[in-house]
């Protein structure tokens, strides 16, 4: 049925006009259920028919595989039993990939200031905390929202689009067999994906483009959660997607201010049949926080602290209904570090 107030196009004509690429397919061509879309950046998606696939050669497919997120839907996002994090191994000091060169990290305020990050999730928020060992011939292993996306009872084990840390996704793997999650492993040699570029609303996902992810990899992301949509930003400017926004809070969308933070978000509104609200801070960096919704303390945010980006923590003090908790990233910012860099957060049901 089409939409009310938009003509009907014949398919061809629709085609045609459409210079963007997306597929839409079930079992043995039927409509796939909700959230069976893989849309491309290249332009914004329009309503359509199903279209057998052997038709369309020209549309991308993504062909059966066998966050770090929260599922669940919209009602339970931000539930959260479980937190997966790494200790700092002192190689990241001087060997941890960087975009810009900068200064060297104070390895000893890191290691505090990820102490303090890991005694909130365990004492402050009751989570169930599993901590990895550090690696000292992985440098950046403390970042491991980047080596796997968790939504409800399913873990997509990423392929890192750095070659050097690709061996981290091992004792990522282990882990998460030990919560006894279905694993999914990415081993089709021509796609990358970085967790930091998946933002999942609760309702779908963005997958950023970036120097990091390609488009391959955001395929196996859509056929690996078939229950929701997914949709691909271009990142420029930025090492991922979540460098300059994440979720604030339900339908609540944290976001920069710089140029390319402002049209990554236009691309998202442009993609999404949701309207999302927005909390606009003057800072990209600060853009990067964590919310929990924990039933013993309602709405949780975990922010950037007013001494290291003060202007933007006066705009979440306006977030009155949210329980705020500043963190202090100072150290594991100079290479790249972010407050969602440093977990992977699941929410496990209990098991009958």
């Amino acid at each position: 049925m089409a939409r009310p107030g938009r003509r009907r196009q014949p398919m061809g004509a629709r085609l045609a006009a459409a210079p963007w690429k997306c597929a839409w397919w079930g079992a043995n061509g039927a409509r796939p259920g909700r959230g069976r879309r893989f849309i491309s950046c290249q332009g914004r998606r329009r309503s359509r028919p199903p279209v057998p696939l052997a038709i369309l050669p020209s549309l991308l497919r993504v062909p059966p595989c066998s966050m770090a997120g929260l599922g669940g839907g919209p009602a339970a996002f931000g539930r959260c039993t479980h937190a997966v994090v790494r200790a700092l191994p002192e190689s990241l000091c001087r060997q941890a990939l960087r975009s810009a060169a900068g200064p060297e990290v104070d390895f000893a305020r890191a290691e505090r200031e990820h102490q303090l990050y890991v005694g909130v999730l365990r004492g402050k928020l009751g989570l169930q905390v599993l901590e990895l060992p550090a690696d000292e011939s992985l440098p950046d292993c403390v970042f491991v929202e980047d080596v796997a996306v968790v939504c409800e009872e399913t873990a997509l084990l990423t392929r890192p689009g750095a070659p050097s840390r690709r061996k981290e996704v091992e004792s990522m793997k282990r882990v998460l067999e030990s919560l006894n999650l279905n694993i999914v492993e990415m081993v089709d040699e021509n796609a990358t994906l970085d967790g930091g570029d998946v933002l999942f609303t609760g309702r779908e996902f963005f997958v950023g483009l970036s120097r990091r992810t390609n488009q391959r990899g955001a395929e196996i992301l859509a056929d690996t959660f078939k229950d929701y949509a997914v949709s691909t930003v271009p990142v420029h400017d930025s090492l991922h997607l979540k460098s300059f926004c994440s979720m604030a809070g339900p339908n609540l969308i944290a976001i920069g201010s710089s140029e390319a933070a402002q049209k990554a978000l236009k691309t998202m509104q442009q993609m999404s049949d949701h309207r999302y609200d927005k909390l606009t801070v003057p800072d990209d960096a600060a853009a990067n926080c964590i919310y929990l919704n924990i039933p013993s303390k309602g709405h949780v945010l975990l922010h950037r602290a007013p001494e290291e980006y003060p202007e933007s923590a006066k705009v979440f003090e306006k977030l009155k209904d949210h329980m705020l908790i500043p963190i202090a990233n100072t150290e594991l910012e100079k290479v790249d570090g972010s407050l969602t860099c440093c977990s992977v957060l699941i929410n496990k049901t209990p098991e009958l």
